[in-house]
């Protein structure tokens, strides 16, 4: 072999000698970090292989074609308002009921189109109570809607269902001293499924959602595995009271909204003197075997919103719940004081702010806007607290004067000659950015 080559093939020799060196004591530092750390860190492969960053902002356009289905007992209002605010502010029409069905959908009846005020319709969103019908709702609505809804785990739901409708379900009514453990115990000794208002007191989840509420979850697991796959093809996403924030911020990324779109103040909240503290297990477990649709239905789309939060980033996910949390905060303070808390509807002196109260001893609960205004957004401010009845009724007000501008420009027409068209209303303004911690 000529001497060059032979030097060559030494010096390569060295090279891979020395990297191989390298290599041991780099693995070598890392066992020691992981030994030396043991007590404090447990043994993942990903603290070797990270998952993927976040991913960056939106990189659509807002998706404004959104049908929420409002179920009962859900934080169901809560959501409605954040939808209302931002149809508002992006003029967006809102579908409303007509004066006949109240605010809402005519509901306990099957919903139809007809049940839609004209002068919100063609509409792009909807969020008012309604009992669920694909078929009528694609009828009115536009082929890329969002379908979304809402679930809570059934016992401490049906533990606000018989609080607030106490004295609206005969079911409820008939049970001495409107005790919840004596209903339970018996409750086909008050139930009557063809009565009025029965649903509230039978798989209320179930019904809303479409469901045939007096079906068997025990006796016919293949009626509920039907009902699974039938809303599973209808929605894009099923939110889980339980885990709001964490919903939120699946529904901002489905629809390409930003973090302050999504910002609210719980709505329609029973005071604590209105609310069992904790259901004692007995009665939970009897309130999921009355109620078996609804448990079923829980309990499939509890696990499949964790395996879509698994997919989305787990850890990103959570991390922008708590910038949701810190930013609700900070909105709190600054729209309703320093101090900001829930006050029964008689200690609220803004009337567009005083909650619905139903009949019997539940409180429902609001908050009240400072004696001083708080300066820019104040209106946001207000729509941020305003009860479902009060902005359902603002909104289609609003709607109808926009209807009525727009007809006139359709009358006027041609011949209007150099006359601008009359302008839409004005949105409500937006929140000011907040500023962000850190």
């Amino acid at each position: 072999m000529p001497p060059v080559l032979a030097r060559l093939q030494q010096a390569a020799k060295m090279v891979m000698t020395r990297k191989k060196v390298v290599l041991l004591l780099l693995l070598g530092g890392m066992l020691s970090l992981l030994l030396h750390q043991g007590s404090q860190l447990s043994w993942s492969p990903r603290l070797l292989f990270p998952g993927a960053p976040c991913p960056a902002g939106r990189t659509r356009p807002k998706h404004t074609a959104v049908a929420f289905v409002k179920t009962h007992k859900t934080a169901g209002t809560t959501v409605q308002n954040i939808l209302f605010r931002f149809a508002e502010r992006h003029n967006v029409t809102l579908a409303l009921p007509r004066p006949s069905c109240e605010h809402q959908f005519c509901y306990p009846r099957d919903f139809s189109a007809r049940f839609v005020h004209p002068a919100t319709r063609p509409p792009r969103m909807l969020a008012s109570h309604l009992r669920f019908n694909r078929a009528e709702l694609r009828r009115l609505l536009p082929n890329d809607t969002v379908y979304v809804t809402i679930l809570r785990e059934p016992a401490a739901m049906f533990e606000s269902l018989f609080s607030y409708y106490n004295r609206h379900c005969p079911a409820f009514v008939r049970v001495p001293n409107g005790s919840l453990e004596a209903f339970l115990r018996a409750p086909r000794a008050y139930y009557r499924p063809d009565e009025r208002y029965a649903m509230y007191a039978h798989n209320t989840l179930a019904y809303d959602l479409g469901g045939d509420n007096e079906r068997s979850a025990l006796d016919e697991p293949a009626y509920l595995a039907g009902l699974i796959r039938d809303l599973e093809a209808a929605f894009s996403l099923v939110m889980i009271a339980e885990y709001f924030d964490e919903s939120l911020v699946l529904l901002r990324r489905l629809l390409a909204w930003d973090l302050e779109d999504v910002l609210y103040v719980k709505l329609n909240v029973r005071s604590a003197s209105s609310r069992l503290a904790a259901l004692p297990e007995g009665l939970a477990r009897a309130a999921r075997r009355w109620n078996g649709l609804d448990a079923g239905l829980y309990e499939h789309f509890n696990a499949s919103f964790w395996r879509r939060v698994a997919r989305a980033g787990r850890e990103c996910v959570q991390r922008e719940a708590r910038q949701l949390r810190e930013a609700r905060e900070r909105l709190l303070h600054r729209c309703f004081g320093p101090r900001p808390r829930l006050r029964p509807a008689a200690e609220i002196r803004n009337k567009q702010l005083q909650p619905w109260q139903p009949l019997g001893n539940v409180g429902i609960v609001g908050y009240d806007l400072p004696s001083r205004p708080p300066g820019p957004g104040g209106d946001e401010c207000l729509k941020l607290a305003m009860p479902e009845v009060q902005y359902s009724s603002y909104l289609l007000h609003k709607q109808k004067l926009r209807a009525s501008a727009w007809a006139e420009r359709g009358r006027a027409g041609a011949g209007a000659g150099d006359r601008p068209p009359p302008p839409p209303p004005r949105p409500i303004r937006a929140l000011p950015r907040l500023a962000r911690r850190g």
